[in-house]
């Protein structure tokens, strides 16, 4: 009995050992929690600091929220999309009260809103400066590259 057990703790440590000695894995040697959005990691870096990820990496459902923003709606939540985003998790680039707005982005098969949502800054609000996109409900962002007209 005594063997088996020595057995079982002589293959966890090689096992663990064997993982350690890999290195460190892609998500922690490249990314930061504030900078992951779900979608394809990329070194890149708009001006706001965040990662980059391009509009065609995002689900589908967020090219149509890009449609629907660049012509005003109508949205699928309405009491909802469009207001001003707090941005009280402070992922974001500081700005004045008022600056960004968000967007739901529709996740299939919810029956909620969903994580996901587009936010963005400046105005007009059908043509804003700066796209940022979160699948983790505001947790983290990145900024999205190939909105902008």
């Amino acid at each position: 009995m005594q063997r088996t057990s020595r057995w079982l703790v002589g293959v966890a440590l090689v096992g663990l050992l064997a993982g350690c000695a890999s290195g460190p894995s892609a998500t922690s040697a490249g990314s930061s929690p504030t900078a992951s959005a779900g979608s394809t990691p990329t070194s890149t870096r708009g001006d706001s600091g965040l990662r980059t990820c391009p509009l065609g990496s995002l689900p589908g459902e967020a090219d149509e929220t890009v449609t629907l923003i660049r012509r005003g709606g109508p949205f699928p939540f309405p009491r909802n999309d469009g207001v001003v985003f707090g941005n009280r998790e402070r992922v974001l680039p500081a700005e004045h009260s008022g600056y960004y707005h968000e967007y739901t982005v529709i996740t299939p098969g919810s029956r909620t809103r969903g994580a996901r949502r587009i936010v963005t800054g400046g105005k007009p609000l059908t043509d804003p400066a700066v796209w940022f996109y979160t699948g983790d409900h505001y947790d983290s962002f990145c900024e999205i590259t190939g909105a902008e007209r």
